[in-house]
């Protein structure tokens, strides 16, 4: 149990800025941060769940240079950052001019990151840590979600949620840099980027990632 999450979160990581999005300063794990070498076994061991959002992930940074690249795509609309993990594709929303922006992450670590994160960043962010999946989320215009289709369970729970919301008219955004549990048809290109990475997290230190609007089931 971590008395102090916000100390924690600033012990274990580094300050720093990803290539694809240089606007922002995010708290990540790092070569030279304690979380960067903890194995799974060991995060077990101390009851702490893996630290997803201590990276920016490929497909994340994929939707957020798409939504700063096209400002007007969001600006004066309420989004949705699902799975935000490090909250860059909220912070992306935030910075490009939505009117709100909702962060949802049902890792209590992740939700104080997310808002460490918009606080360094001075963005106003709604960090939500309850899972929403099957919620309609009337009171959202655009639903983002980045990285969703690394397991199979993950994704068959929920792609048929982020259908029906695009079913109710929201636009929906997924960045996905070809997990195997992506779906194969539904889905229109919006975007395209190569995101330099890490070796580490990826099998490559440079990944193509393709933001998709997901077209109702």
């Amino acid at each position: 149990m971590i008395s102090d999450i916000d100390a924690f979160i600033r012990a274990n990581t580094a300050q720093a800025r990803t290539p694809l999005l240089p606007e922002f300063l995010l708290h990540l794990a790092t070569e030279v941060t304690p979380l960067w070498e903890a194995t799974e076994e060991t995060l077990r061991r101390t009851g702490l769940p893996p630290p997803y959002w201590a990276f920016a992930w490929v497909g994340g940074q994929a939707v957020a240079r798409h939504i700063l690249d096209t400002p007007g795509s969001v600006a004066g609309k309420r989004v949705f950052d699902f799975a935000s993990g490090s909250g860059i594709v909220a912070l992306a929303a935030a910075r490009a001019g939505a009117a709100r922006v909702v962060a949802a992450e049902i890792d209590a670590i992740a939700v104080a990151a997310i808002r460490l994160n918009a606080a360094a960043n001075g963005c106003v962010i709604e960090a939500d840590g309850r899972d929403l999946i099957g919620d309609a989320l009337e009171d959202i215009d655009i639903v983002c979600a980045g990285d969703v289709c690394y397991e199979k369970p993950m994704s068959d729970r929920v792609m048929p949620w982020l259908r029906r919301l695009a079913g109710a008219g929201k636009t929906v955004l997924l960045g996905d840099p070809g997990r195997a549990y992506r779906p194969q048809d539904g889905l229109e290109e919006v975007a395209r980027h190569q995101v330099p990475t890490s070796v580490e997290i990826e099998d490559r230190a440079l990944r193509e990632a393709v933001v998709w609007r997901v077209l109702p089931g």
